[in-house]
């Protein structure tokens, strides 16, 4: 095998890497956003149901 083509394969190698990292970096982020908006909707969703809860502390001395 010559010098040219391992350097070739070498790089070629090396953009898929890159890629692939970039694409996992990509799904990443944007299942962190779909986990947040998530948990967001459901506090939202909670306060809709029942508005006053936490609002009053019953306590017996």
């Amino acid at each position: 095998m010559d010098i040219a083509a391992l350097s070739t394969l070498v790089a070629m190698k090396d953009t898929g890497t890159a890629v692939g990292l970039a694409v996992t970096k990509m799904a990443m982020n944007l299942s962190e956003q779909s986990g947040m908006q998530v948990t967001e909707m459901m506090k939202n969703m909670e306060l809709s149901v029942n508005p006053y809860r936490g609002a009053n502390v019953d306590i017996k001395l």
